[in-house]
């Protein structure tokens, strides 16, 4: 497609808007976090109540994700992208124009309606814009995006609230945001599916609230206490709900969560991987954050930079995936030695020492990223195989429901596991302790990851055959003179 003289392949313009939307979207997660004391001190309330800053953020993310598939089937993918970017953009530069924490609150619920929608819209697009076999590739790139942006977030988050203003947490969203507006309204062709069926209010009423309340219970529990009030009624309400919804979709002839989706082996399978990766690699990146300033007594911006070996190991390892190991191994085997190598990885986390040389922390964390880099291409490339064109953004939006609890899951835990061990506060920049509660919260991590071997075990490769790329054919060599 073109626009104003400039031509633009499809599948280039798709992956460009959905890389953008994904890097702001998963960033937002981590870097605004950064920012929230100086948010408490500019308006003069406690720490308690600023964290509603980031916990009405993710309770809207998980609000709107599930009419996400249903919108993007019946307006069409293009204008459901745009306009979710264009919420999420507004809703960036509304939050750093704040000027109290009730603004800021409302505009971060608007900037989570606009993130909730982006992912699993411009998913759906993906799917049907690239056939399965060259999708192991697409998805390698794709990952770096997922892998990158949180993991640079803290740092980013830390050197704008340092030099500049906690606003520019929210104010560094708007020239990317804009940029991919003015691009896809250019490129992007507009599609919609024939029959997307009527809107179905119950289902998105019981999957809005059950997400929103559980992801409330899971951001709140670590803070208040899981056997709080607020926190109880979260989980417990919310998972009932879930259950009713499970029930009421089964059941329902165009249901906007399609759960007899999860009636495809391969689907499913795909879909627990991921959730149970997400819990491992926000867990991780949660945990090591605190041992590299607590533990070991590194500032926020030093921390971030030294994360960013695993955002490598995923980059070189999702190229060496798609490359190599995906079409080399198949995608159960694959898998498998993804799900056992990023396991072993995170375990190796926990037998590091606070004093011990940093370069030791870089090493395994790339090793760690490297691992994910092969689980995280294996399991997108393969999940879709078998789900139509026309089901693709109703299995989009399962799968990345799934991922988004899996992330507050993994906080989730990670916290508790270092609360209920205990962690000692620095000293005047010294490493404080012996690290114990760090190598618990780190095998811990390891331990739900390992989870997902049983699910990718079960994968079959003639289910994803389609997703195998078939390899080059070599040039023929030239025969020697004389």
């Amino acid at each position: 497609m073109s626009g104003r003289g400039i031509v633009v392949k499809q599948t280039t313009a798709v992956s460009v808007v959905y890389v953008a939307a994904v890097f702001l979207n998963v960033m937002d997660t981590t870097i605004v976090n950064v920012a929230l004391p100086s948010v408490g001190r500019a308006f003069s309330v406690p720490s308690t109540s600023v964290d509603a800053v980031s916990i009405s953020y993710l309770v809207s993310l998980a609000v709107f994700i599930p009419a996400s598939g249903w919108l993007g089937d019946r307006f069409g993918g293009k204008r459901i992208l745009l306009t979710a970017l264009a919420v999420f953009t507004l809703g960036s530069a509304l939050s750093g124009l704040a000027t109290s924490l009730g603004e800021l609150i409302a505009f971060r619920l608007l900037q989570g309606a606009g993130g909730g929608m982006l992912v699993p819209v411009g998913m759906a697009m993906m799917l049907r814009s690239f056939p399965p076999g060259e999708r192991v590739r697409v998805f390698a790139v794709l990952s770096m995006a997922n892998a990158v942006a949180p993991t640079i977030g803290p740092s980013l988050g830390g050197l704008l609230v340092t030099e500049l203003s906690w606003r520019w947490v929210f104010f560094v969203n708007v020239p990317v945001g804009c940029a991919a507006l003015v691009f896809g309204a250019l490129f992007l062709r507009n599609s919609v599916e024939r029959e997307p069926g009527r809107f179905d209010l119950l289902g998105f009423l019981l999957a809005a609230a059950g997400l929103g309340l559980a992801m409330y219970g899971l951001s709140q529990g670590p803070d208040l206490g899981w056997t709080a009030r607020p926190v109880l009624v979260g989980l417990v309400v919310g998972a009932a709900l879930l259950g009713v919804l499970v029930v009421v979709e089964s059941r329902s002839r165009a249901p906007l969560i399609d759960i007899r989706l999860f009636q495809d082996r391969l689907f499913r399978s795909g879909s627990v991987v991921m959730a149970l990766e997400s819990v491992a690699f926000l867990g991780v990146i949660y945990t090591v954050s605190l041992y590299l300033q607590d533990g070991r007594g590194l500032s926020p911006l030093a921390s971030g930079l030294s994360i960013l070996p695993q955002a490598l190991g995923v980059m070189t390892g999702s190229q060496v995936a798609s490359r190599l190991l995906y079409r080399r191994l198949g995608p159960r085997r694959h898998l498998v030695v993804g799900v056992l190598g990023s396991s072993l990885s995170m375990a190796l986390l926990a037998v590091l020492s606070v004093h011990g040389p940093l370069w030791q922390v870089w090493v395994v964390l790339y090793l760690v990223g490297f691992g994910l880099g092969q689980v995280f291409v294996a399991t997108q490339a393969a999940s879709f195989a078998t789900v139509s064109a026309a089901a693709s953004g109703r299995a989009a939006t399962l799968f990345n429901a799934g991922r988004r609890l899996g992330g507050a899951v993994g906080i989730a835990v990670a916290t508790t596991a270092l609360v209920l061990v205990g962690v000692d506060s620095p000293a005047d920049g010294q490493p404080a302790g012996d690290g114990a509660a760090y190598r618990v919260g780190f095998l811990v991590a390891a331990a739900v990851n390992l989870l997902a071997l049983r699910a990718a075990w079960v994968v079959r490769d003639a289910d994803a055959a389609s997703t195998i790329p078939e390899a080059r054919p070599r040039r023929p060599r030239r025969a020697r003179s004389g």
